[in-house]
């Protein structure tokens, strides 16, 4: 017995009406697919219509496509067709702040992570050694005006453009991103912050929340968008804690949930299991 030479990973968002899943398994079947993961979702809210396939067929993609191409123009879908498991090249911007970086850089080089990152971009220079231990290739260029910031957030788009960038990742880039470069990234700009907010903004967040006696530390991962950590949640966490914990614990118990957090959004966006659903977002685990 021979195996399917193809896995293909299949994502479909469209009005929710009848006969969806029929056509669409049809035309899988049609093409000799075989369809080894499906999950869907139907949001009374917005009346969208949510759908991730895997499927394996000997079909190449061209064929593949082919099939799904008059269901997906009867029902106006917005779909996608891909390789299960393809790493997805993404661009890293960082500040001076390691802890998320040096796990994105780690579970890439461990095969945990489905992403290629051919260039790590920073308004500081502190992590360049992190970033050539994982022989990653590393640029800082300062942040200190408007001009420099515009500078910077031009050798973004020329670095997407160059590196075929599919994802952006804000892993503690803590400069505020353009509005202008928000809507040409849309849909695929990740940010990670602590989720004090609002509650505790500014400089050493931290040791607000130890002052104020916190019970919960947590992170949010989430797309960006203009309005400032409001975009649609992608991923968030959470860990308890108490009053025996100093500034410099609760710090590290946060870096933690960043670091977890972040991976864990940037892992199901690169396997295609993130979908938008106007503000909010479906998540196919």
């Amino acid at each position: 017995m021979t195996l399917p030479r193809n896995h293909w990973v299949l994502t479909f968002v469209c009005a929710d009406l009848p006969g969806i899943v029929h056509a669409v398994s049809g035309a899988v079947v049609e093409s000799g697919g075989n369809i080894t993961e499906s999950q869907q979702f139907s949001s009374a809210d917005t009346g969208r219509f949510f759908m991730r396939l895997q499927v394996e067929a000997d079909a190449g993609r061209e064929v593949f496509e082919a099939a799904l191409a008059p269901v997906a123009a009867r029902y106006d879908m917005q779909w996608k067709v891909d390789v299960v498991g393809r790493p997805l090249r993404t661009l890293v911007l960082a500040s001076t702040a390691a802890h998320c970086l040096n796990d994105l850089l780690f579970r890439q080089r461990a095969g945990q992570l489905p992403v290629e990152v051919p260039l790590v971009l920073s308004n500081h220079g502190t992590l360049r050694d992190l970033a050539q231990f994982y022989d990653v290739p590393f640029e800082s260029l300062p942040v200190t005006d408007a001009a420099s910031k515009a500078a910077f957030e031009d050798r973004v788009v020329r670095a997407v453009e160059e590196h075929d960038i599919e994802l952006v990742v804000l892993a503690r880039y803590m400069q505020i991103i353009s509005p202008e470069l928000c809507e040409r990234l849309a849909g695929r700009l990740i940010n990670i912050h602590h989720s004090f907010l609002p509650g505790f903004k500014g400089a050493n967040p931290y040791k607000q929340a130890h002052a104020r006696g916190v019970k919960l530390i947590g992170a949010t991962a989430h797309f960006v968008t203009s309005d400032l950590d409001e975009g649609p949640i992608i991923e968030q966490n959470v860990v308890r804690v108490d009053h025996t914990r100093t500034p410099a614990e609760l710090v590290a118990i946060g870096q933690d949930e960043e670091s977890r957090t972040l991976t864990t959004a940037v892992k199901w966006f690169a396997e295609d299991r993130v979908l938008l659903d106007g503000a909010r977002t479906i998540i196919f685990r």
